[in-house]
């Protein structure tokens, strides 16, 4: 039995100051549709400027929203195939 591959590519892009981190991602999709979710830390003023740190959290927070959005576009899709609503899929 032969199993398609299928990948895919998600970027992330970060916007940097002294204090703050934002985080964009995005996956597209097979079909062609576009899933993008947003993270967001900030340095307390206190702390080193280590700005890869700001990266992580923030990256982590966008990543975690963008599988978050992804189980939601899952769930419309089982409940518009089925005529039914879903039970939640937990992560």
């Amino acid at each position: 039995m032969m199993h398609d591959s299928v990948g895919w590519h998600i970027e992330l892009e970060f916007e940097e100051d002294d204090l703050h981190t934002r985080a964009a991602a995005m996956v597209r999709l097979p079909d062609g549709s576009e899933v993008r979710a947003h993270g967001h830390a900030t340095r307390h003023r206190v702390d080193a400027n280590q700005p890869r740190v700001g990266e992580e959290i923030a990256g982590a927070r966008a990543l975690n929203e963008l599988a978050m959005r992804l189980l939601t576009k899952a769930h419309e899709e089982i409940d518009a195939d089925s005529g039914r609503i879903s039970h939640p899929i937990h992560v």
